[in-house]
């Protein structure tokens, strides 16, 4: 089982409960296949970056869980037939998760493999001209 993201942007004009009712189905397709459900959230109405099918917003649903890549792709494929899901994106979070902690462990590595900067001794100072 492997750690996943989705966010799913539904059509404004949906009401509540059908919005509901249809998040509730793709969970359940999750469910069924004994994923399990580590975070989720409601986003919200929000304005899109750029009109999607004429539409200028969405409403925003972002879940984090355990599943097989084949439970995955079979939500991926109900979303994408679903004509009230505008977007979705589906990215394996354990993927960035070990990438981030290696790219962590390079840059302590070449942070410790670095000459330390010993601090630099104040210059004296120019003998102040004789008065006279």
């Amino acid at each position: 089982m492997r750690l996943y993201d989705i966010v799913v942007v539904l059509s404004p004009e949906v009401a509540p409960d059908q919005a509901t009712a249809l998040v509730d189905g793709f969970k359940k397709i999750l469910a069924d296949d004994g994923a399990q459900m580590k975070i989720e959230e409601i986003w919200g109405r929000r304005r899109l970056a750029y009109p999607i099918a004429k539409r200028r917003e969405g409403v925003y649903y972002y879940w984090q869980f355990e599943a097989k890549a084949e439970t995955v792709a079979e939500l991926e494929r109900k979303l994408r037939l679903s004509d009230d899901v505008l977007r979705h994106l589906a990215v394996r979070a354990d993927e960035e998760l070990k990438r981030s902690v290696k790219l962590k462990k390079k840059r302590e590595a070449k942070a410790a493999a670095k000459p330390k900067k010993t601090p630099a001794e104040p210059a004296s100072e120019p003998a102040e001209p004789a008065e006279g």
